[in-house]
């Protein structure tokens, strides 16, 4: 298969396994007759090709995301010592060939699957789980780190917020997403030291085990400093509503962080809806999902405060109203 057959990108570089097999053994000679193998992934930013047994090849699908390489290579090796689930480990670094214009790199290749939006095995485990790895990396010294790709507060998004809602009209309810949304912009904003955030904890970029805990946090692309909030979205995008108190609690998220992270989930989710919805099925399908559960959590809130059902249960039937450079 080859990159070109259903790109998500109008600039997207077209590869393949064959151009990935000839890059390799001119760069990487003793990895050159190993077997090479597309890997099918959500990933919008990067294709990802196995290479052998225990390798992956990450290439940069558009020219954006090219920074990211030598990003992953100078911090992954610091941050993971600091981590209580595995990441990535960098292996090697290749530049520019005929055919391929961009940086790429080769990483340890990391088993597990991917959760379920909104039903991983042991939602509460999970919870738990993702607290862990978020106040970890936290606490690594920030001294000297970049900016994270959502490094932005919230109201510099309210245009781009908009401009998907716009653009997603009769796809999802304009006027609940704009009220939802409206009300993550009246949060405090976070007033403390930038930390560090992986900024993009969704279901592709998880892996767990098969016991159902996190074994591993993959795609740090978006990594850098930011709000600690921004990975509050993982709630949203990963949890179902029964396990987000577990979550919440876990990372000691007070009420204007959770605003915040809540509001997150939805402008990133919007943006990936508008932007991947006839691209990225796989994508599409987990942005309806985390627009859905801010609804439908705003709905069991307003239910709750007029007396109707207890505060942060969902509605019973589960319903719901409907990972990127682009969000």
């Amino acid at each position: 298969m080859t990159s070109s057959e259903g790109k998500m990108h109008a600039d997207e570089v077209d590869i393949d396994a064959a151009l990935v097999r000839r890059m390799v053994a001119a760069r990487f000679p003793q990895w050159a007759g190993l077997p090479v193998e597309s890997v099918v992934s959500s990933g919008t930013s990067n294709a990802m090709f196995r290479l052998g047994a225990e390798l992956v090849v990450r290439l940069p699908r558009i020219a954006a995301a090219a920074e990211d390489v030598a990003k992953e290579q100078r911090w992954l090796p610091r941050l993971a010592p600091e981590l209580p689930v595995a990441v990535p480990a960098p292996l090697g670094v290749g530049g520019p060939v005929a055919g391929y214009p961009l940086p790429w790199s080769v990483l340890g290749w990391l088993d597990g699957a991917n959760p379920v939006p909104g039903r991983p095995d042991e939602p509460e485990l999970l919870a738990r789980d993702l607290a862990a790895f978020t106040t970890a990396l936290q606490r690594v010294d920030p001294t000297g780190g970049p900016a994270s790709y959502r490094s932005e507060t919230l109201a510099a998004r309210d245009g781009g917020t908009r401009a998907a809602i716009a653009a997603l009209a009769g796809v999802v309810p304009a006027g609940e997403v704009t009220s939802a949304w409206e009300a993550a912009l009246r949060a405090p904003a976070h007033g403390g030291a930038p930390v560090w955030i992986h900024a993009d904890l969704q279901p592709g970029n998880l892996l767990v085990s098969a016991d159902g805990r996190l074994s591993a946090v993959i795609d740090f692309g978006c990594l850098g400093l930011g709000d600690p909030a921004v990975d509050l979205l993982a709630a949203w995008y990963v949890l179902p509503a029964t396990a987000r108190d577990a979550f919440r609690a876990a990372v000691g998220a007070d009420e204007a962080a959770w605003a915040r992270g809540r509001g997150w989930a939805l402008s990133v989710a919007l943006m990936e809806l508008s932007y991947y919805r006839e691209t990225n099925p796989r994508m599409a399908r987990t942005a309806r999902y985390v627009i859905g559960e801010v609804l439908a959590e705003r709905t069991a809130a307003a239910r709750a405060s007029a007396g109707h059902v207890p505060a942060g249960q969902a509605p019973a039937d589960g319903s719901s109203a409907a990972g990127s450079r682009h969000s």
